[in-house]
């Protein structure tokens, strides 16, 4: 099929960006920061900003090794632009921009991939199936509207600006492959953004998914005269390589140690900070990630691959340009193949591949079943069970007021009563209830019309519904971390130390604009506070004893308030809000305690070595 004139292109670039907008733009700044590693992300990028120090990020006075610097880069030029406490005052306007732009970008990207290139599935009368430009619209919505792509789509952390450059250098490369006018190199340089983003794991996802594709098309040879790799990662290396070089002269061991040795290495070959999970953690992960529409997946997955022959090539080649689907399943099983592989498993790992999912889904939606009803069991079937998910998630909305109450959560205790006082729980079933109602009118319609009749009901979940329930939880979870920080900078007295104890949240360092020691629940926490105020440096926190500094302030939840190793230290309560309590500590009562604490047999353990620490 020939690519859609360039007037109807264009008018379909611009409908995708408009709900692209709806989707991550729309109120972008308008909630806080979530804790725990978005505000670690924003603190470095605004530390950038600030002190114009570029080459290393810092967060609470200690460099941060974890990710490479562009998306630090990204978020620090937006918080470098005048006005922020006008614009931008819960800072994530600037710290979630990388994330929205990438997500937007990667809608455009199919949108447009498929508007240039549109794929030919065939009916069963051997007809190909019309409305193109509709598909491409399904393909991006179905990215956008992904659970995992909406929620990591305006976080403030690396994922999504890494999903996003991933995907592009891939869908460059299969339009390298696909026609021979595309320019070979343009790939590579997006690989090494890539690269600057997350790290070489970039390097093996899109390696991967070239030998799967090369394997199956029985093409590899044709691929690599295509794409030339070795020219092409040359070219990646010299996008990338300066600042990991730069990285490595300044800061030396401890840098290759934690972003190699511990970010990269040790996260793949052992499980780290808990995240056990079974072989198969990534299937359901996968169906969650594609609802509703989950089951088209399946199907698009298992009609791309094609049939298997045995032999060395398992399916019969397609022609390059008709190959898209085939190359979306080699991506979508690259990713699952790898991170499978991974002893650390994390939800955010399969970002990598949805948008693969999303041509997948939009490709095998677009096959027609109605007509005659001569179309394949299998897309019937799972077209069917799409529109009952679809209803059964709505009818679960529609009976909230039996499940709310099971809601417990310590850090908001009235979440379950406000959500059924409010009228957002009836509007998040209706959106849904309206998209199932609309996917049963229109399953007999066109193949794309009737995909998207059921996506734009949940267009307008989104702003409708999800982003007030998401300011909900910003109230309840968020809120009374800020106004301890704006405690801490009315009440604090020149040079007095701060500290967080049990709950930990980053982003008190970030809206107090304060180092904060940060200690955890256990009975060390007493003794290893007293050791890091006595003994601790980094930049903006000095070692001081307390007859030089008698005072401390503590930000504690009442749980570990009750703690008998904290509630009797005679702390003065100074403010509180939400699980919050701002104390301060006479540090004479707490070298007491800790003394005692000694005497029972327990040591601090602050010094031992912590990767995550901040």
């Amino acid at each position: 099929m020939t690519a859609l004139p360039r007037p109807l292109r264009r008018r379909l670039l611009l409908i995708t960006l408009v709900l692209g907008l709806v989707l991550f733009a729309w109120k972008l700044g308008s909630t806080g920061l979530v804790d725990e590693t978005p505000p670690l992300f924003a603190a470095s990028a605004r530390a950038m900003a600030e002190t114009g120090d570029w080459l290393i990020p810092h967060v609470n006075g200690l460099p941060r090794y974890d990710k490479p610097p562009l998306v630090y880069w990204l978020m620090g030029l937006v918080y470098a632009l005048p006005g922020q406490e006008q614009w931008n005052p819960l800072g994530t306007w600037a710290a979630g921009f990388p994330s929205a732009l990438a997500a937007i970008g990667v809608m455009l990207a199919l949108a447009d991939t498929l508007l240039h290139w549109p794929q030919p599935p065939v009916h069963a009368n051997g007809l190909l199936a019309k409305r193109p430009g509709l598909t491409a619209l399904s393909a991006a919505l179905a990215f956008g509207l992904s659970p995992l792509v909406l929620a990591w789509g305006r976080t403030a952390v690396s994922d999504s600006l890494f999903n996003g450059l991933l995907a592009f250098s891939l869908l460059l490369c299969w339009q390298a492959y696909a026609d021979p006018a595309r320019r070979w190199w343009l790939p590579w340089p997006v690989l090494g953004l890539a690269v600057l983003t997350k790290g070489p794991v970039a390097v093996v996802l899109l390696g991967l998914t070239l030998l799967l594709f090369g394997w199956l098309q029985a093409d590899i040879v044709g691929l690599w005269r295509r794409l030339r790799p070795l020219r092409g990662l040359l070219l990646a290396t010299l996008v990338a390589a300066p600042w990991y070089l730069l990285a490595l002269h300044s800061e030396g061991r401890p840098f290759w140690d934690s972003f190699f040795g511990y970010h990269n290495l040790q996260r793949f070959t052992e499980v780290v900070n808990r995240h056990l999970q079974p072989w198969w953690f990534f299937l359901p992960v996968m169906v969650v990630a594609s609802l509703p529409v989950s089951p088209l997946l399946l199907v698009g997955m298992a009609r791309a691959i094609g049939p298997l022959r045995r032999s060395w090539c398992p399916t019969l080649p397609q022609p390059p340009a008709a190959s898209l689907a085939r190359f979306a399943a080699c991506w979508l099983l690259a990713v699952l193949l790898f991170f499978t592989a991974a002893a650390t498993k994390l939800p955010s790992y399969w970002l990598p591949a949805t948008p693969a999912a999303a041509l997948l889904i939009a490709l095998a939606a677009q096959t027609a079943w109605a007509d005659g009803g001569n179309g394949c069991p299998w897309e019937r079937w799972a077209w069917g069970l799409s529109l009952v998910l679809v209803t059964g998630l709505g009818l679960a909305f529609l009976l909230a007021p039996l499940w709310l109450p099971l809601i417990h959560d310590p850090e908001m205790p009235t979440l379950a009563a406000e959500l059924h006082a409010s009228p957002l729980v009836p509007l998040v079933a209706a959106c849904w209830l309206l998209a199932a109602l609309l996917g049963w009118v229109f399953r007999r319609h066109r193949p794309p019309l009737r995909l998207l009749a059921l996506q734009l009901p949940l267009v307008l979940f989104v702003p409708a519904a999800l982003l007030p329930l998401w300011s909900v939880g910003d109230r309840l979870r968020g809120e009374p971390v800020r106004r301890m920080a704006a405690a801490l900078q009315r009440e604090g007295r020149p040079g007095e130390s701060v500290a967080m104890v049990g709950v930990l949240k980053p982003s008190l360092h970030y809206y107090g604009r304060r180092v904060v020691i940060y200690e955890g629940i256990g009975v060390e926490g007493p003794m290893n506070l007293a050791e890091r105020l006595r003994r601790e440096r980094r930049v903006g926190q000095h070692p001081s004893s307390p007859d030089v500094q008698p005072t401390v302030l503590v930000v504690i939840d009442q749980t570990t308030a009750r703690a008998p190793f904290w509630r009797h230290l005679g702390a003065t309560e100074i403010d509180r809000a939400g699980v919050y309590l701002l104390w301060r500590l006479d540090r004479r009562h707490l070298e007491a305690s800790v003394a005692l604490l000694r005497q029972k047999g327990f040591t601090p353990d602050w010094q031992k070595p912590r990767p995550e620490r901040y």
